[in-house]
C-alpha cells in the first residue's frame, strides 16, 4: 500500500503541473467505517476500536469525513497538487 500511496502522491503533483491551469488533487482515506468492514461480523467493533486507539484522532473515520475532504478540495480554487490524508493521523504513527 505504501508504494501505491507514494505513486499517487507523485502522480497528483505531476498532473497538477502538466494539466495546469486545471487543478488536480486526491483524497487518501484511512480506515473508514463505511460498511466495508461489516464482513468482520462480531469482530468489527474490536477492530475499529483498535484502529482508533492507535491514531492521533482517537477515532475511526466516517464517510462524512471523506465527503468533507472532497468538498474542500473542490471548493478551494487555490489548492492543487495536494493529497488530502483523511486518516486521523494514522500515517504519522
Amino acid at each position: 500500500m505504501a508504494t501505491t500511496n507514494g505513486a499517487l502522491a507523485f502522480l497528483v503533483e505531476a498532473l497538477a503541473v502538466e494539466l495546469a491551469p486545471l487543478r488536480v488533487n486526491a483524497v487518501s482515506p484511512g480506515i473508514i467505517d463505511s460498511g466495508a468492514w461489516d464482513r468482520l461480523g462480531k469482530d468489527k467493533a474490536a477492530f475499529l476500536r483498535g484502529v482508533a486507539d492507535r491514531n492521533p484522532a482517537r477515532r475511526t473515520g466516517t464517510p462524512d469525513d471523506v465527503v468533507r475532504a472532497v468538498l474542500y478540495a473542490i471548493g478551494n480554487p487555490f489548492v492543487t497538487g495536494t493529497v488530502l490524508h483523511v486518516d486521523g493521523g494514522a500515517r504519522l504513527v
